[in-house]
């Protein structure tokens, strides 16, 4: 019997904002002491109330926006009971009865073809904090500085059916919340982070088979690897009879390629959701509504599109919409050096270079765009050589404020085509090397390079290389 795989994804993303979701806390503490970034709000003390961050609703409402889900105007936080360590006040507060976002649709593409995926719901909520085990102390720790840091979670309907449709799914969440600027989406960083909902069924068949929820995923390798092993695990039950399946959470191992059985499946009820008075309900008037409609930034395709139209290839305007940062600093080097293909050369070859060797990923450039098309003209004019133009590059990484001309005049830079000081070098370097003289002399015209190398060497790439080769050619048919 053939069977189908029905996955459903509980993402949760961490929120980009500079503080946390109901208090003035940092909501930024990846690398810091643990409870470095803590208040009486966050820790759940008695007494203490909480206040919304705008920018996180903003931000929930932005990312609902990107994923054409139906904003709600009038949303609410609700109270999630349950007890764990990790979570102080016994309860999260989060969004049950009137989340920011519902009924959204993203379209994925896999090597099937197109596929639409249901977007159930969007809420917002508050991170717990993180638990710390001490082998050998035999203690475990508390580290709060992550409770309250803003979420959003991302709930979608069971319509995706293989690892490769939630691979396709995930990268593509991880685009459009980026280009919104609402989420890194680091899942190495713990700002993205997934749950599977898994169960298998006879092909063909309308009717869900029993559901298992995997956690601890931390990467989507773990997560196609957990959907394979999750999904052999299920017909072989169905088939051999192995085990009994029920209703469960599952941990995944990624080191041993297993998951575990870690408690029953909570219901709503388990939950005990009921509404948090005391956080009034968020009213989102027409201004607000559009006022984050109107900071929505155009979709990939979009962009893609666009820089066809100005004369790229389809492979450079992919490559270039990979990110919004890729795609700003382009257009913003475009809108000073009138070149679109120089520009995206410029991108593709040199900076996306740069980027892969620092290990950095493409939304993390943070370079002037409009200093870029500067640096654009001054190679393309001939005012700097191109060896220099990508050492002023590097530097503009290091410093961003770095005005291209005035680096380059400051650092001697600009091409000077003196030609005594050329006809000297070229002299130099003619004595210096006899034999590729009379290579070159004998019809090997390829001798000529490593003279020529020699002197923009000299000369520090600082001459017209035509001027420099002419001259060359010139002094050695005069010998």
């Amino acid at each position: 019997m053939k069977y189908e795989t029905v996955i459903g994804l509980e993402v949760h993303v961490e929120l980009a904002t500079k503080s946390k979701i109901f208090c003035s806390c940092s909501a930024h503490s990846f690398g810091t002491e643990p409870n470095m970034h803590v208040c009486p709000a966050c820790c759940g003390m008695p007494g203490m109330l909480p206040v919304v961050n705008k920018r996180v609703v903003d931000f929930g409402m932005k990312a609902g926006m990107m994923l054409n889900c139906h904003i709600n105007r009038v949303t609410t936080f609700d109270k999630k009971s349950y007890y764990y360590p990790d979570l102080p006040a016994a309860y999260q507060t989060t969004q049950w009865f009137a989340p920011v976002a519902v009924n959204g649709l993203v379209e994925i593409e896999t090597s099937k073809g197109k596929k639409n995926v249901r977007i159930k719901q969007i809420h917002m909520e508050e991170d717990a904090g993180k638990l710390v085990h001490d082998i050998r102390e035999d203690t475990t720790h508390v580290d709060f500085n992550r409770t309250s840091v803003p979420l959003i979670e991302i709930v979608s309907q069971p319509d995706l059916s293989s690892a490769e449709d939630v691979e396709v799914y995930l990268e593509r969440l991880k685009m459009l919340l980026r280009y919104a600027k609402v989420a890194e989406c680091e899942m190495s960083h713990g700002t993205m982070r997934c749950d599977v909902n898994l169960s298998v069924r006879p092909e063909g068949s309308d009717k869900l088979g029993v559901r298992t929820e995997m956690k601890n995923m931390n990467s989507i390798e773990a997560i196609k690897r957990a959907i394979e092993y999750e999904t052999a695990r299920h017909i072989d039950a169905i088939e051999n009879g192995t085990e009994v399946l029920v209703q469960e959470t599952r941990r995944w191992d990624d080191i041993k390629g297993k998951s575990y059985a870690m408690r029953s499946k909570e219901t709503a009820g388990d939950y005990r959701y009921f509404p948090d008075p005391n956080v009034m309900p968020v009213v989102i008037d027409d201004q607000w509504y559009e006022t984050v409609q109107e900071s929505l930034p155009e979709f990939p395709e979009v962009k893609k599109e666009k820089y066809v139209g100005y004369g790229l290839s389809d492979y450079d305007a992919e490559q270039i919409t990979k990110s919004i940062a890729l795609c700003e600093c382009f257009e913003a080097a475009y809108a000073v050096c009138g070149n679109a293909k120089d520009a995206a050369n410029w991108m593709i070859s040199e900076i996306m270079s740069i980027l892969n060797a620092r290990k950095m990923t493409y939304d993390m450039l943070d370079i002037n765009g409009k200093a870029l098309g500067e640096l654009i003209l001054l190679v393309s004019s001939g005012k700097v050589g191109r060896a220099n133009g990508k050492k002023i590059l590097a530097e503009m990484f290091e410093d961003s404020s770095i005005e291209p001309e005035a680096y380059a005049k400051a650092n001697g830079l600009i091409v000077s085509n003196d030609t005594s000081l050329i006809e000297q070098k070229v002299a130099e370097a003619i004595a210096a090397d006899p034999r590729a003289v009379n290579d070159y002399k004998n019809g090997k015209e390829k001798a000529i390079m490593s003279i020529f190398g020699r002197c923009m060497k000299e000369l520090k790439g600082n001459c017209d290389p035509q001027v420099l080769k002419t001259i060359l050619i010139e002094k050695i048919n005069s010998l």
